[in-house]
């Protein structure tokens, strides 16, 4: 009981891992932006497919892959940018018109990779890896390589953040954009990298997903609940509060199955996020950078 236990909670925190990538550029955009982007998790499977895309096709190594995947995706999101969210920022758009476009972004990022790439799972070309046994826990050895990555990129991005002036530009952006442009902020830059950086963690969290599991249509859809959820968890607008939720989601998550069907994995995300906002609607941390 406690070494399966044990195992869950190691699976878990894989898994949050996956979910931190990405719900810190879900909060980004949400906290820099005010836009609520239901077309995040397929931004996961563009990501995923891009990587599958150069590993199987063009026998890049997985590494390589992951990096151009990374860039194709800051690519195609940022001509999103150019195309849809600047022209309703200028006609100041309310948050409803924004969801329903995102939604609808959603459908057509995901039909579009049904198109090229079809309906049926597939996988990267990698070796085979056997899982690590510690104290009777097996652990993956890519699930080891996902956890490493997350804490890499979350550094990267604690250093981008805090110690540079593009990190303080969008902390005060996230703050009051007024007020960053009156004091001669560059808003326009801060959005452009609030994109680069959206966009490569949440390319990276795709393909780490395609690491563990098999690449379909609809992973990233199947991942937008629990996003939101740790979003809110840890407070909207939070990229660091959005890291502890992803893990608290992940963990509770894969526990659950101990008791239920894993199918239920999905409401337990969505317990989670009404139980807080039902509590403390601010999240468990304050909602800014």
């Amino acid at each position: 009981m406690d070494t399966q236990i044990a195992q869950l909670i190691v699976n878990g925190i894989s898994l949050g891992s996956i979910i931190a990538l990405s719900a810190v550029g879900l909060s980004l955009t949400y906290g820099i932006l005010r836009l609520s982007n239901f077309a995040h998790g397929d931004f996961m499977t563009l990501g995923a497919y891009v990587t599958l895309f150069f590993n199987t096709v063009s026998n890049l190594p997985i590494w390589v892959s992951i990096v151009l995947s990374s860039a194709i995706t800051v690519g195609v999101a940022l001509l999103i940018e150019k195309l849809l969210w600047a022209p309703m920022r200028v006609q100041r758009a309310t948050s409803t018109t924004l969801i329903i476009m995102s939604i609808g972004l959603a459908l057509f990022i995901r039909n579009g990779i049904i198109l090229f790439w079809g309906g049926s799972n597939q996988r990267y070309e990698l070796p085979v890896a056997e899982a690590l046994s510690f104290a009777g826990i097996r652990v993956p050895l890519y699930n080891l390589v996902v956890i490493g990555l997350a804490i890499v990129a979350i550094a990267a991005l604690h250093y981008l953040l805090q110690y540079t002036k593009v990190g303080k530009a969008m902390r005060a952006v996230a703050d009051d954009i007024d007020l960053a442009r009156v004091t001669g902020i560059n808003v326009d830059r801060v959005v452009i990298w609030t994109w680069v950086i959206a966009g490569s963690l949440t390319a990276l969290g795709g393909s780490m997903l395609g690491l563990v599991e098999a690449v379909r249509p609809n992973m990233g859809w199947f991942l937008i609940l629990p996003l939101f959820a740790s979003v809110i968890l840890g407070g909207i607008g939070n990229p660091y509060g959005a890291i502890a939720g992803a893990l608290v989601i992940g963990v509770a998550q894969e526990l659950s199955t101990y008791w239920l069907r894993s199918e239920y994995k999905l409401a337990v995300a969505l317990l989670i996020m009404v139980s807080v906002l039902l509590v403390r609607p601010q999240g468990l941390f304050k909602g800014t950078m």
